[in-house]
């Protein structure tokens, strides 16, 4: 199994191929998709090293990576006090930024040129993105109890009992629509990129990966909100 996965890996590459997920039996039944954990840690590492760098020497008017990295903070921190409130923006601000930059990095590498390096997005491949909202439902069950104890649950049966089978199909649905958009969009956007390079391999390409990375953003960005509105519940006074 492992062999034939290599090989077939070898040969997405030879071929200039973008996506493909290197599938890997470590035990029995057991399988893992090691391209996909590759560009994982890369892109964990990438958000670190972004971290560090703009960290390592503070300055009070910002430049360079600073002043970047501040502007997406700020930006976010708009976006948590408008919608969790100061308080839950203190208390979420390190998960939400870090899962922002996370999905925007992830995004954008599988748009890095084929050079060396089998770059893809961990974001194409739908365990990753099902990893991703499963972590943020699971996340607001634990943080609403911090915050109201089992009356957090309370919410199931507003404004009447009525309604509980209609907020346990909105639990479970969520979850699934949050994966597959940030999913397909990532994608397919790969996939047209491959068409695009076969089809027409000057200037088109070219353009469609400066749109890709703006559609890396906007999806990280998507993704963001609805994590941000599933966990204003939790913040939330009853």
């Amino acid at each position: 199994m492992g062999t034939e996965a290599a090989a077939m890996a070898q040969g997405a590459e030879h071929a200039g191929e973008i996506v493909h997920y290197f599938p890997t039996e470590v035990l029995p039944g057991v399988v893992i998709n090691m391209q996909t954990m590759y560009m994982t840690w890369i892109s964990m590492a990438v958000v670190l090293v972004l971290f560090l760098a703009a960290a390592r020497s503070p300055k009070l008017i910002p430049c360079g990576l600073q002043n970047v990295m501040e502007f997406f903070i700020d930006f976010l921190n708009g976006l948590m006090e408008g919608t969790l409130g100061i308080k839950g923006r203190k208390y979420m601000a390190p998960f939400i930024i870090t899962l922002f930059m996370f999905i925007l990095i992830s995004n954008e590498l599988g748009m890095l040129p084929q050079v060396g390096v089998h770059w893809t997005s961990p974001t194409n491949d739908v365990n990753t993105c099902f990893g991703l909202s499963l972590t943020v439902a699971i996340g607001v069950y634990i943080v609403g109890v911090c915050q109201h104890g089992l009356g957090h649950f309370r919410h199931f049966v507003e404004p009447s009992p009525a309604f509980l089978p209609l907020h346990l199909l909105d639990q479970i649905t969520k979850p699934m629509t949050m994966a597959l958009r940030l999913f397909g969009n990532i994608l397919a956007g790969e996939i047209l990129l491959i068409v695009l390079y076969r089809l027409a391999p000057w200037v088109v390409p070219e353009l469609w990966v400066m749109f890709s990375l703006f559609i890396g953003f906007l999806q990280a960005f998507i993704f963001t909100m609805l994590t941000l509105t599933s966990f204003a519940v939790a913040f939330a006074h009853h």
